[in-house]
């Protein structure tokens, strides 16, 4: 079977199918769809118009999925019917009955594909005639370029895609065979008027034709020119030159190209009777059997210009990118040629060589030139080329005198366009300001290729294929600074890995570093090392000669600064804003704010940052400028600048820890409290909280937490000794707000940090209240890290300040935790102590979550000596946290009554409680209520001899501790690990997990545990 596109969409069934499939009036929706059989091997044309739509849109993806919606859309152009499924699967049945194998048209999970083997589509074999065609034409063997053309004529049966709706698309498509149509006329063409003979007079009528469907297509008027000429009707020719120059020049204001000036000149000068030709038709070619153009189409036979070969020399010392590279080799010999590729990256990324290595490789498959154009879209010193000067630069190139050169800048474009058309020709059309620069320049036929580099990934230039390209490896910087510097000693060197380090990996700074060296002898790579590694001063040492990191970022962001468009220079002011806060990343809500625009704006300015690759977006909506550009952006940045954003950042992170607050902690005295300013607390982020909307659900809460984290921490340590009291009561604050979130996500190291920060700033500012905070925030973390001595401390020293201030709830809540430390560390009569004057307190206090939580505290006490009343006590928490909606009130209960029943040796009864906690825990984040649960479901399961579940959650739980930097919580999983792979036999391994785990725990107050696995490590195997 074979399949036409080039015209109506049809079915052609070979003599031996016998019209398989056809000839049978079927339903139709809205009437009847008849499918008319032609004779043996005839065409079967479609009548049904969205069957004919079908088969193109499958058609024109034949061999790959074409999915459900894009079938939908092209039958029903985008607003299909309540039935479009049924109906679309109606069309899909008739069209199976049509083809010789039904099995042709599969359906697969996404939708359906069509099978077209070699050969039988007709635009397949009429692509594989033009390719012929071309390269006979390119050698001028005329007789072959006659037979090629002809046989991909003869496929013609009108217009592509003809009679079909838009929404079918495969508009391009339907435009390069149209092109290609076109050009195989005036090949097939210029082999006849080379060839002569009788043919010459048949060519006058259709030429006559040609001229008259397209009066600007200069090619056939000088076709027709010496057609007339050569059998002696030299006046008419003559007409034919004169009518043609008036159109251009009253159209488009030019005269014609140099090709219809040789023609003329051939005519005036008499040449058919120069070679014998009198009006017989049978003239030989006194050319030779030359193109009858000349090598650059102008009709010259005599000496051709040469074909243009401009690339610069290629880059030397090429390093890396071999993915792009057989990406863009691939994409350039594919039997059907992407016609453009985009590589895009920031200033200094190695676009331009990328872009000379690949077109140097490639440059023997387009014979008919290489054009090389710097459009001068980020070139310090330099305004971006215009479309029309770009395109009269590339139209002299190419042998268009400059008066020939239409001043309208589409008139140019379209002169460029036919000049290539018939060319295998390659342009790299270097540092792109945008797509507007570049769409005017693009050839219009399929045998060109174009390279573009750009900043921008210009995404508005459809139709090409993106590269875009980060930093390079590692090793293929060391690689780099290795050869480009000529010091071989470099290799494997700490010095050689920190200059990879402080150049960001980009090539632009690697090879100044690497001139630097290669320039001075006596400058060792440490020396270098050290220069570059003072961050105020780093740029200044990446300038060498005419390389300049600085020159490179300077261009792109001033160019935004004096933009008349608003989003430019709003882009302009937030990357100097990024630079004085200098965060490891941003969200768009702090850069708003620190903007002092509104997100819509400043989403516009942050997708100019994107577009001109001064900031990269890490993942979605957070954004993280490359070291140098950071550098860049500090520098234009001024202390005044610093200072104020600071300022608003940490108004800002206060005022959205004060919502993550409320979302994740239960109302009640441990919220309130925080939330109420300290003594040393300055006035100013109350006022930011109104403009911050609350989060919707903790899970919200937490995520905000999760991504900002990072730049808490970085806030806190940068200002916590800052000079003014003010800024420094602003990290108290803010650290005082976010510790809940980092204790709940277990972030232990992060909480060492912030703890401390909130203690030296307490300190300084005389604030005892903040004091008080970090001293309980830091009894917290040691209490999460097994040292429950260290805590213990912490804590006294916390409650002897709260005492001083008469603060009952937190003197309820350090006695609470005094006696949980103390029943750690084995004092428990003490600790009964303390925990009965907590419960006490919250009883005063009118605090049911209180009251819960020291019940559940001495319920844990009570196990040591009675189980059974411990889970009674546990049960009356659970009942307090069930009135009040406490979740981690209930999942701590259940934690409790299972770790109960374990001790009970009944770890069935415990199972389903540790599994209760965790679906009770769910996404509220409590990572030592979780740790502990997760610990007690792997015990539960291994004395149930559950192993392989039991195995993967102790994996689960090392997996989220590590995650975390919790060693403690590693080590005791560790140990539950050893003893899991030693019931299965594996005595090795299991020696392995104990040793780690007694690693992990030695230092830490979880003295039971130690003992075990000293004991259990002591044991012969």
């Amino acid at each position: 079977m074979r399949f036409g596109l080039l015209g109506p969409p049809v079915l052609f069934h070979d003599a031996r199918e016998g019209g398989r499939g056809g000839g049978r009036d079927e339903a139709r929706e809205g009437g009847r769809d008849e499918a008319r059989e032609g004779g043996r091997g005839e065409a079967r044309v479609i009548a049904s118009p969205k069957s004919r739509a079908l088969l193109a849109v499958l058609l024109l993806d034949a061999g790959r999925v074409v999915s459900v919606e894009s079938l939908k859309d092209a039958l029903w152009g985008g607003t299909p019917p309540v039935s479009a499924q049924a109906s679309l699967h109606n069309h899909i049945t008739r069209l199976r009955r049509l083809l010789d194998d039904p099995g042709r048209l599969r359906t697969v999970p996404s939708g359906y594909v069509l099978r077209i083997d070699e050969g039988e589509l007709d635009v397949h074999v009429f692509d594989a005639h033009v390719a012929e065609a071309r390269a006979a034409h390119t050698g001028r063997d005329w007789q072959r370029v006659v037979r090629e053309c002809a046989g991909a004529l003869a496929l013609w049966r009108g217009a592509p895609l003809a009679g079909l709706p838009p929404e079918v698309g495969g508009y391009a498509f339907a435009q390069r065979l149209r092109e290609a149509r076109l050009l195989l006329l005036e090949w097939r063409y210029d082999a006849e008027l080379a060839l002569g003979g009788p043919r010459l007079r048949e060519l006058v009528p259709e030429l006559a034709a040609l001229t008259v469907e397209y009066p600007l297509r200069e090619v056939y008027h000088r076709q027709l020119m010496l057609a007339l000429h050569r059998t002696g009707r030299q006046a008419e020719a003559l007409a034919v030159h004169r009518e043609l120059r008036t159109r251009l020049v009253g159209r488009l204001g030019i005269e014609p190209g140099p090709g219809v000036r040789e023609a003329h000149v051939e005519v005036l000068r008499g040449a058919a009777g120069e070679r014998g030709a009198t009006g017989s038709g049978d003239a030989d070619d006194s050319s030779g059997g030359k193109d009858p153009r000349g090598a650059n189409g102008s009709g010259d036979s005599g000496r051709p210009d040469p074909s243009p070969a401009q690339l610069p020399p290629p880059p030397s010392h090429f390093i890396g990118r071999t993915a792009v590279r057989d990406a863009l080799h691939r994409m350039f010999t594919a039997p059907e040629p992407h016609p453009t590729a985009v590589i895009s990256g920031m200033a200094g990324v190695g676009k331009s060589a990328l872009a000379l290595h690949v077109a140097h490789q490639l440059a023997e498959r387009f014979p008919d030139g290489q054009l090389h154009l710097d459009l001068h879209g980020a070139t310090p010193g330099m305004t971006p080329l215009t479309p029309a000067q770009a395109l009269t630069t590339l139209l002299r190139d190419l042998g268009t005198e400059p008066c020939r050169i239409p001043e309208r800048p589409e008139a140019a474009a379209a002169l460029l366009r036919s000049l290539l058309a018939p060319t295998r020709t390659l342009l790299v059309l270097d540092d792109a300001a945008s797509a507007a620069q570049v769409r005017p320049l693009l050839p219009g036929g399929a045998g060109c290729g174009v390279i573009v580099t750009s900043r921008s990934p210009l995404a508005a230039l459809g139709g090409a294929a993106r590269f875009p390209l980060a930093p390079l490896s590692g090793e293929e910087s060391a690689e780099l600074l290795r050869r480009a510097s000529g010091r071989e000693g470099l290799d494997g060197t700490d010095a050689a890995r920190l200059l990879v380090e402080l150049t960001g990996r980009l090539p632009l700074a690697l090879r100044v570093v690497a001139a630097r060296l290669a320039a001075r002898r006596a400058l060792t790579p440490d020396a270098l090392a050290g220069q570059l590694a003072a961050a105020d001063v780093r740029l200044h040492h990446l300038e060498y000669d005419d390389l300049s990191v600085r020159r490179s970022l300077a261009v792109a962001h001033d160019a935004l600064a004096v933009s008349e468009r608003e989003a430019d220079r709003d882009a302009a002011r937030t990357l100097v804003r990024i630079g004085a806060l200098d965060l490891p990343a941003y969200g768009a809500p702090l850069l708003a704010r620190l903007a002092g625009t509104s997100e819509r704006r400043n989403e516009a300015a942050l997708d100019r940052l994107l577009d001109v690759a001064l900031l990269e977006e890490t993942t979605h909506g957070r954004y993280a400028p490359h070291d140098l550009v950071r550098d860049f952006a500090r520098e234009r940045a001024g202390e005044r600048d610093a200072a104020t954003i600071a300022d608003t950042a940490l108004h800002w992170y206060a005022a959205v820890a004060e919502r993550l607050l409320a979302a994740i902690v239960e109302p009640g005295p441990d919220r309130d409290d925080r939330r109420r300013p300290t003594p040393g607390q300055p006035g100013g982020h109350a006022a930011h909280v109104g403009t911050v909307a609350p989060f919707a659900d903790a899970e919200e809460a937490f995520a905000w937490g999760d991504r900002e984290l990072e730049n808490v921490v970085a806030l806190a340590v940068r200002y916590a000794d800052d000079a003014s009291g003010q800024r420094a009561g602003l990290v108290s604050t803010l650290v005082r707000l976010i510790f809940p979130y980092a204790h709940r996500r277990g972030r232990v190291a992060e909480m060492e940090v912030l703890g401390q920060a909130g203690l030296r700033v307490a300190g300084r500012l005389g604030d005892a209240v903040a004091e008080a905070y970090a001293l309980v925030d830091l009894a917290g973390l040691h209490f999460l890290t097994g040292r429950q001595n260290d805590a213990l401390a912490l804590n006294d020293r916390a409650l002897a300040i709260w005492r001083r201030l008469d603060h009952p709830s937190w003197i309820r809540r350090c006695l609470n935790n005094r006696g949980l430390l103390l029943d750690g560390l084995g004092r428990h009569t003490e600790a009964g102590e303390a925990l009965e004057r907590s419960l006490e307190y919250a009883r005063r206090l009118d605090d049911p979550y209180g009251e819960a939580v020291t019940h559940s505290h001495l319920g844990n006490l009570v196990e040591h000596t009675d189980p059974r009343a411990a889970i009674e006590r546990h049960r009356r928490s659970l009942a307090l946290g069930d009135a009040i909606g406490a979740v981690l009130v209930r999942h701590s209960a259940h934690c409790n009554i299972g770790y109960a029943h374990l001790r009970l040796g009944q770890p069935a009864a415990a199972l389903p409680h540790f599994e209760e906690s965790l679906r009770i825990l769910g996404g509220h984040g409590d990572w030592h209520g979780e740790s502990q649960t997760r610990l007690g479901l792997v015990r539960a399961l291994r004395l149930l001899g559950h192993d392989g579940r039991a195995a993967r959650e102790c994996a689960e739980l090392l997996r989220r501790a590590e995650a975390r930097a919790d060693h403690y919580t590693g080590g005791l999983a560790r140990h539950q690990h050893g003893l899991l792979l030693r019931e299965r036999g594996h005595i090795g391994e299991a020696r392995e997990e104990w040793s780690s785990a007694l690693a992990a725990l030695e230092g830490t107050d979880e003295q039971a545990v130690v003992a075990e696995l000293r004991e259990l490590l002591a044991c012969p195997v």
